[in-house]
């Protein structure tokens, strides 16, 4: 059969580590499933406490944003994506994350972000201040392993 050599991965959440997304915030913590070079993709979660916002940014490709715990908003817009909410984001689209007062038993905001190309840090006037992708990604995982004594993965290999 022409597809019986294709590969799947299963990464399990217990076997992988939550590190702060710096150097953007030590509050926020990310964790990195897929940082896939052939197509410029990362598959990462990211935890945010319940107050607070995220720097404006751009994006260069789509993104899809799972809630998986919390409520949240762009500042740009008046909807509000809470548990079981998909945000499909546009590439080219610019906006500004922030926390929604949360429900009671909720501490922190989680998200699954399914994102293709950059992500583009910028300030007021759209000028690019920093840009995250798979390579910024995967040299902050490997970066944190080295430093806490964890064997890392190759989130970069296709099976």
């Amino acid at each position: 059969m022409l597809f019986e050599h294709i590969q799947t991965a299963c990464l399990n959440d217990a076997d992988l580590p939550w590190m702060p997304f710096t150097p953007y915030s030590d509050r926020v913590l990310i964790k990195y499933f897929k940082l896939d070079p052939i197509r410029g993709e990362t598959i990462a979660l990211l935890k945010a406490p319940s107050k607070g916002q995220m720097p404006r940014h751009r994006h260069t490709g789509t993104v899809i944003v799972y809630t998986v715990q919390g409520r949240w908003k762009y500042r740009e817009h008046e909807w509000i994506a809470e548990q079981g909410s998909i945000v499909y984001e546009t590439a080219g689209s610019s906006h500004t994350p922030e926390a929604v007062a949360p429900l009671p038993g909720e501490e922190d905001i989680v998200t699954l972000n399914i994102i293709q190309g950059e992500l583009l840090f910028v300030d007021d006037i759209g000028k690019i201040l920093a840009a995250e992708d798979w390579r910024s990604g995967w040299e902050r995982y490997s970066a944190f392993c080295q430093a806490n004594g964890i064997k890392p993965k190759d989130l970069t290999a296709f099976g």
